[in-house]
């Protein structure tokens, strides 16, 4: 903001929050395309721009130019988060899914605590756009791995490509996919933006995806508060500050290994219990867990730092905090 001459504070939460408008609007295409064309086509796409927008937002030459920037970033950078569970899903049985969806669900949170971590030291030292420039190193090697050598997982894709090789082979052109819907592009492309939203519409779904999303505002609005709470209130400089957010990175790879070690086995035990059939609801219970973390954790923050208490004490809380994020996120996801 200083850089830009600019004081306005909406602005300065803006180029901040408008990152995470890209993430909710980037599924609204990403999702019907990837069942048209695959995962493995958009994944690749996406990581390119996410590349090019980030190498954008470094050499951006005014405020309103970066805020695009970053929105558009933030719409490329969603397709890890709309594809991945499903990915998991091509990849991995149901009744092994707890672990591999836990791990994932991590990135969500432990990325962002990561973050201000090499922010609070890197910008100081060598100014605000070796943000973006760290972000695009990193992303470069990982964009030239995943455009060479992913493999398509979708199950709908890769039987309509072994059809389309039949058709060729045989030339029976009445050959079609077990899975064809029968549907033309368009159709699809409609069908698969309205089903989530029919979806959303069913009570357990819209209140899973509801407190979902409020326990995910959570990370940033604490984000928001730590430069004051501990910048400001404790004395931590800019690069302490960032560190302060390793609390709720902790607290992230505990919820994960509660959710790698748990999640699968209740789930067979419900299973066994109740006849043998598995369903997605056994891998639910484990919410609870999560429902409980969140609430102390966030009454544990706020309340030691009110106090003033050690700092150590508030940043126990977002780690608490972190543990229940990744435990109610990694819940209703599994069973994708």
């Amino acid at each position: 903001m200083a850089y830009f001459h600019s004081a306005d504070e909406t602005l300065m939460a803006l180029v901040t929050t408008i990152y995470l408008l890209g993430y909710t609007f980037g599924p609204i295409a990403i999702a019907p395309l990837s069942e048209m064309y695959g995962r493995a086509p958009l994944y690749k796409i996406c990581i390119a721009l996410f590349l090019v927008f980030n190498v954008a937002c470094a050499v951006a030459n005014s405020l309103e130019s970066l805020i695009v920037f970053r929105l558009l970033a933030g719409i490329a950078g969603s397709c890890p988060v709309t594809l991945g569970t499903g990915s998991i899903a091509d990849m991995i049985p149901q009744e092994k899914r707890g672990g591999a969806m836990a791990a994932y669900v991590v990135g969500a949170v432990l990325g962002p605590s990561i973050g201000p971590i090499c922010g609070g030291y890197l910008a100081p030292a060598l100014g605000w756009r070796w943000n973006f420039w760290l972000m695009a190193i990193t992303t470069a090697p990982l964009a030239a791995v995943v455009v060479l050598f992913m493999p398509e997982s979708y199950p709908f894709v890769l039987l309509e490509r072994k059809t389309k090789r039949m058709r060729e082979q045989t030339g029976n052109l009445g050959l079609s996919s077990a899975l064809d819907t029968g549907r033309t592009s368009s159709e699809l492309f409609v069908f698969s933006i309205l089903r989530p939203l029919k979806m959303l519409l069913l009570p357990t779904v819209f209140l899973l995806s509801f407190y979902a999303a409020l326990v995910y505002s959570y990370l940033y609005l604490c984000f928001t508060t730590f430069p004051a709470v501990f910048g400001g209130q404790y004395g931590f400089g800019s690069g302490a500050a960032g560190l302060a957010t390793l609390g709720m990175g902790v607290g992230s790879v505990v919820g994960v290994f509660f959710c790698g070690a748990v999640s699968d086995k209740l789930s067979a035990h419900l299973t066994k219990k109740h006849g043998g059939d598995m369903k997605p609801e056994y891998r639910l219970p484990i919410i609870v867990v999560g429902g409980i973390c969140v609430p102390v954790g966030l009454f544990w923050y706020a309340w030691t730092a009110e106090y003033k208490l050690h700092w150590m004490l508030p940043i126990t809380g977002t780690a608490l905090l972190g543990a229940g994020m990744t435990i109610t996120y990694a819940s209703p996801a599994a069973p994708s």
